[in-house]
């Protein structure tokens, strides 16, 4: 079959629930407070951290931690090989979706 794409070509970093979401809300804004990543996704701090550090070593996600008012704050925001990443995954996805 011409065109065809098997599922388990599909990036599977991103693919996981909790990755997507991550990838999604990064995707439609600059950066992201990790507390408000965690909100959002309705996660908790431990598992967003295990899922966005899996993310930063793909070099798809960049985590910066700083301090504003001597307060700890971290950020994240999708790295330019994360966008392309992602972009493709949504591509072979609706490529997937379009076929019968």
């Amino acid at each position: 079959m011409s065109g065809f794409i098997p599922p388990e070509s599909i990036d599977a970093l991103i693919h996981e629930r909790v990755r997507l979401g991550i990838m999604s809300a990064l995707a439609a804004t600059p950066e992201l407070a990790f507390t408000q990543l965690r909100d959002m996704l309705k996660v908790t701090d431990g598992n967003l951290s295990v899922h966005a550090r899996q993310l930063e070593e793909a070099r798809y996600v960049r985590i910066e931690k700083s301090f504003v008012e001597k307060r700890p704050r971290t950020t994240l925001s999708l790295t330019a090989k994360g966008r392309a990443a992602f972009a493709h995954y949504l591509s072979q996805l609706e490529e997937l979706v379009r076929k019968k």
